[in-house]
């Protein structure tokens, strides 16, 4: 690299072309799935106010992960965290002309100020999709099963993700028949959340710093091993039954360590998991049933998850999911064999743009070898050659890139004849 070439920021990413073909082909399966559940898309200002995540979002996201600013009128702004508070306060502010339950969903960036690592940096592109207006339990089994869909639809199969769900009213309840206050369980909430992220050592540190006995201590481990916890919650009990209905239930399990960190998340809650364990949570989300009037709309509950673009990269990249991105956007590059016939190559390339086939065209007249290698080197698949005698006897020449073989046909032909030669040309 040049030394005067200047620097991008920390903690984000430049697309060239084959990543940007990674998240657009991400944004494509997040609307498939999306609409195919009904649900539309929306989107809210990159920009908020602080105090919309003041007491609403984690501690860490607030304090020490928030872009924060003053604007030149004095006003506190932030960088949006994340959508679900901007979600709230978009439907408090309509409240009265919704139609709910609310189906909704997004795809844009975010930025948190934490330390870039792998899976991990300070821009990120996320997916959000909520139901809002619906407090059952099949609410949150939609969304679950959103999430699985989802998965599937990438081709993760479920020995490799797993979506894991828990509910933080069961957790709360069990919490309250070992004496734990409950103005302290929010913190053990934080611990419980903690407990993959932490040795054992320093696990165990943090829950004597907060207070926690010996035998509370025990109680914790014990409750977060036992598998069959679930059966004891009506609301979970009710979710696995209506997620039978999905044809998903092999992506799903109850995992009672899933707690999530956010403050407000009131009752289920799920994150995806890569089942090798080389990866952070790959998605999370949940119930929240008061933030929409903490922001000052009446009383309505809400459930939904938020999918990080970068994470769910690196674990379809590390099982050779993704699709080939190198390829050029045009399948087919029109020549130009000499500067007089220009206009007519150009014509000649939007009647195939005109017919549905995306072409690339040569501007300035070069030796046709060099041609030929850069329209390989793009990932073109055919060349289109119209030299002097193809124009006079209304023809033109291809080559197929791909073997070398060049043949000449009528240019009325072109099209049919071109759909065919890509189609051959498609990976079987």
């Amino acid at each position: 690299m040049a030394k005067n070439v200047i620097r991008s920021v920390k903690g984000t990413r430049d697309y060239y072309p084959e990543e940007m073909g990674v998240r657009t082909w991400l944004y494509q399966k997040m609307r498939k799935v999306s609409e195919s559940f009904g649900y539309s898309e929306y989107e809210g200002p990159l920009l908020e106010r602080f105090d919309l995540y003041v007491a609403k979002s984690s501690e860490e996201i607030v304090e020490k992960q928030s872009f924060v600013f003053e604007d030149r009128g004095g006003d506190r702004l932030t960088l949006r965290p994340e959508l679900t508070p901007t979600l709230a306060r978009m439907v408090a502010s309509r409240q009265n002309q919704l139609t709910f339950p609310l189906r909704w969903w997004s795809f844009g960036p975010f930025w948190r100020y934490e330390r870039p690592q792998k899976g991990r940096t300070r821009e990120f592109f996320q997916w959000n999709i909520d139901m809002v207006g619906d407090d059952s339990p099949e609410a949150d089994a939609e969304l679950v099963a959103i999430a699985a869909t989802f998965l599937r639809e990438v081709g993760l199969k479920p020995d490799e993700v797993q979506v894991m769900v828990n509910n933080r009213r069961l957790m709360d309840a069990q919490l309250g028949k070992m004496g734990i206050a409950p103005e302290a369980r929010p913190d053990v909430f934080n611990l419980i959340d903690r407990r993959d992220k932490l040795s054992q050592e320093s696990w165990t540190a943090y829950a004597g710093e907060l207070g926690l006995s010996p035998e509370q201590i025990e109680g914790i481990v014990a409750l977060i091993q036992n598998k069959d916890l679930w059966q004891e919650s009506p609301e979970l009990v009710r979710l696995f039954q209506t997620l039978s209905s999905y044809g998903i239930e092999e992506y799903v399990q109850f995992a009672p360590h899933i707690i999530r960190g956010l403050v407000y998340y009131t009752g289920t809650v799920f994150e995806a998991w890569d089942t090798s364990g080389e990866h952070r949570a790959i998605f999370g989300g949940g119930r929240y049933d008061n933030l929409v009037a903490d922001v000052g709309g009446d009383p309505v509950g809400g459930v939904g998850f938020a999918v990080g673009d970068l994470v769910l990269t690196l674990v379809l990249q590390d099982l050779n999911r993704l699709p080939d991105f190198s390829d050029s956007t045009a399948p087919v590059y029109f020549t130009l064999f000499d500067e007089a016939l220009l206009q007519t190559s150009l014509e000649l390339a939007n009647q195939l743009r005109e017919a549905g086939i995306r072409v690339s065209s040569q501007l300035q007249a070069d030796k046709l070898g060099k041609q030929f290698k850069y329209a390989d080197r793009i990932g073109a698949k055919v060349a289109l050659v119209l030299g002097p005698d193809e124009a006079t006897n209304q023809q033109i020449s291809y080559k197929n890139l791909k073997t070398g073989d060049q043949v000449t046909i009528a240019q009325q032909e072109m099209v049919e004849n071109l759909r065919q030669v890509l189609e051959a040309t498609k990976p079987s």
